[in-house]
């Protein structure tokens, strides 16, 4: 294989033998799927993983990279696990930031795919092309962090990346994600639980990258894509650096144009503004508590914001203050206590467990608490006892045994599955689908449970990237849900930060991707391999029992109507899903045989 970007090489891990196995990339599946997510669930049709149950040992964890992964693109730094998640029964895919991604590239490697299930806690050491299972006995029961300390302590901290599960993935919390040595997190979808039911606690790569990094196959195509790249990041509205948006004040730029919008999810979804939006704010975060602006591997846009509380009961320091934490540890739950938030962050970093699903553990508590469901006593915006039951889900204690199982099932349990605000049992983010219809069609047909990274429509419906939509407008979202859709799933199969997509476009993509892998394609073409994946992510859930009857939302939002600039508001998601489905060749959510052989989607071994 002469392709370039690609280091031609992944690891098969048997964790039930101990055995790594060395393999070399399949030409056809790069060409129709790319790498990272695409190639991902590729595999996880190919062994037939719809049919076992997420925490078995015959369930796989693909750890996936893509071909621009580890070079000089701008916001190249992401990398991919994939599996079957323990949280809806879906496909997943979860993407994580900082230098993992392209350390691993560096090291040698493409992905690693683990298999099966070890017989006691082990780790995974990657350097020079090779990969080497390790006891980790030592370091099962420790937190993120003191694990990651003790593999700093012994490989050093120079030239290497470790990413770890906490107490979440080993307790088997089904929200639980991986974190690296920089708190980023492959957070949604529980691929860190499906971890810790193969008893894998970690992984530790050491590389350079002097003499490491993937090597284009048209160099002075390459230059060219990388300056236009940046270019092109440099006069975003939203990216370019120090110049506002996600520079200045992170993701968390969000909070009050959401807020205002009318479409900020409040108190469990009762509402859709909040008092309580300004106190968590990227503006109050910056202006207070910011201490630090890291970034990632190739990224001029440093979104990340580190924050300090150095006073009060909640001192901490924690890497990244994120929209979507802030959000659902916040006006979600009652709070704009930004100490508090920024300590809970902290906590979910440590234990590893995903900030959204969290926030709506508490959120559906406290309603039912309100509505007399339960006798445990969580009110809106008590911050003390949210902390307190943190512990208690982590080690699966008491009430927090019902919470560690995610808000979908523990609405059930309390006796009313409809206050849980989730779709495929995964919890929506921030934006409320009464006050930006196209991100409800979103959350009810993302593959991987409610998702707004799955088809990022808000940044037309608010943000009028790459151009204005009417966020309240009905016709044409189906429509526009499929382009952005099928762009992303092409970009986070190359893998690209999703940010990336506020200022370059198809056009771009596939510049970058002809100049690095060798193969000439066109908007067209990349936008047709996106729709591949997107079909082939349907087609596992189909395979796992998915049908339209699961492209849902919760009552709530099509019968209750929204407040503040929405008020009166409710998501037509039956209209917009009728077209999503004409314009996707879908039948009642279900991907039909002369779809997939459109496609090219192949079913062998499926």
């Amino acid at each position: 294989m002469n392709l370039g970007g690609y280091k031609n090489h992944e690891a098969w891990v048997d964790l039930s033998k101990g055995t790594v196995t060395y393999r070399k990339l399949n030409e056809e599946d790069l060409r129709n799927y790319v790498g990272a997510r695409g190639l991902g669930v590729k595999y996880m049709v190919d062994h037939g993983v719809y049919d076992v149950e997420p925490f078995s040992a015959d369930n796989i964890l693909a750890v996936m990279t893509g071909p621009l992964t580890g070079t000089r693109i701008h916001m190249s730094g992401r990398l991919c696990t994939v599996t079957r998640s323990p949280l809806t029964g879906t496909v997943t895919d979860s993407h994580m930031g900082g230098w993992t991604a392209a350390r691993l590239k560096w090291a040698g490697f493409d992905n690693l795919i683990f298999t099966g299930k070890s017989d006691k806690p082990v780790y995974l050491y990657v350097e020079d092309g090779k990969a080497e299972l390790k006891d980790a006995s030592s370091l099962w029961g420790k937190g993120v962090r003191p694990t990651i300390k003790a593999l700093e302590e012994l490989y050093g901290e120079k030239d290497t990346s470790i990413m770890s599960i906490g107490q979440g993935g080993e307790n088997l919390i089904r929200y639980a994600g991986w974190m690296n040595e920089d708190d980023r997190a492959s957070g949604r979808g529980g691929s860190g639980a499906v971890a810790g039911s193969k008893n894998l606690k970690a992984i530790v790569i050491k590389a350079t990258q002097r003499g490491n990094m993937p090597q284009p196959a048209l160099p002075d195509q390459y230059k060219t894509a990388v300056k236009a790249g940046l270019k092109a990041i440099n006069e975003g509205a939203l990216t370019a650096p120090n110049k506002g948006g996600l520079s200045v004040y992170g993701t968390n730029v969000l909070m009050n144009i959401i807020n205002e919008s009318g479409a900020l999810p409040t108190n469990n979804s009762q509402s859709t503004h909040s008092e309580h939006a300004e106190g968590v704010s990227g503006e109050t975060v910056r202006e207070e508590i910011l201490v630090s602006e890291p970034t990632c591997h190739a990224c001029p846009v440093a979104c990340k914001k580190e924050v300090e509380v150095t006073e009060g009961k909640y001192k901490v320091k924690v890497e990244s203050f994120e929209f979507e934490s802030a959000w659902a540890l916040g006006p979600n739950c009652g709070t704009g206590n930004k100490e508090a938030v920024a300590y809970m962050i902290d906590r979910c970093n440590e234990y590893g467990i995903d900030t959204i699903e969290l926030g709506h553990c508490f959120s559906v508590a406290m309603e039912a608490y309100e509505k007399g469901l339960i006798k445990e006593r969580l009110d809106w915006g008590d911050v003390d006892t949210m902390i307190e039951w943190i512990e208690k889900i982590v080690h699966r204690q008491g009430i927090g045994d019902v919470l560690a199982e995610g808000p979908g099932r523990a609405a059930i349990s309390f006796g009313n599955g409809g206050l849980a605000m989730v779709s495929k049992n995964q919890s929506i983010p921030a934006y409320d689908p009464r006050g930006i219809q196209g991100i409800g069609l979103g959350y009810a047909t993302s593959n991987r449970g409610a998702c707004h990274l799955r088809g990022y429509s808000v940044s037309a419906e608010i943000a009028g990237l790459p151009e204005p939509v009417d966020r309240l407008a009905v016709e044409g979202k189906g429509n526009l849900l499929k382009i952005f859709q099928d762009l992303h799933a092409f970009s986070d199969s190359l893998d690209l930060c999703k940010f990336s997509a506020f200022s370059e476009n198809a056009d771009l993509y596939a510049e970058q991707y002809t100049a690095v892998v060798g193969i000439e394609l066109s908007a067209d073409d990349i936008m047709k391999i996106g729709e591949r994946v997107y079909n082939i992510e349907r087609y596992f859930n189909n395979k796992a029992g998915f049908t339209g009857k699961d492209d849902s939302l919760p009552e709530r939002f099509l019968k209750e109507k929204a407040t503040g600039n929405s008020e009166g508001e409710v998501s037509h998601l039956p209209e917009m899903l009728e077209e999503y489905y004409d314009v996707r060749g879908w039948k009642d959510g279900v991907v039909p045989p002369e779809k997939l052989k459109e496609l090219n989607i192949s079913t062998v071994g499926a």
